[in-house]
């Protein structure tokens, strides 16, 4: 999850994505940034985030994200 962490402090260094978990919910992510998260974790872990996969329930915080990198990777 570490790695994770590091793609994150990439895209928004200005957020601590160790203690937030409502991400999506309080408007702190925005649409650009979905976007090059997206693009940043398919570099980083070989995975394809798909749309129907851009929910909040996977967004909303690095644990949501690292459990969607992780079932991604064992399909």
């Amino acid at each position: 999850m570490e790695k994770l962490f590091d793609v994150l402090n990439i895209v928004r260094p200005d957020l601590d994505f160790r203690s937030e978990e409502k991400l999506i919910d309080d408007g702190i992510l925005d649409s650009f940034d979905i976007v090059i998260i997206r693009s940043e974790i398919k570099d980083a872990f070989g995975v394809e985030i798909g749309v129907a996969d851009l929910v909040p329930e996977n967004l909303n915080s690095a644990e949501a994200m690292w459990n969607l990198v992780t079932r991604l990777k064992n399909k």
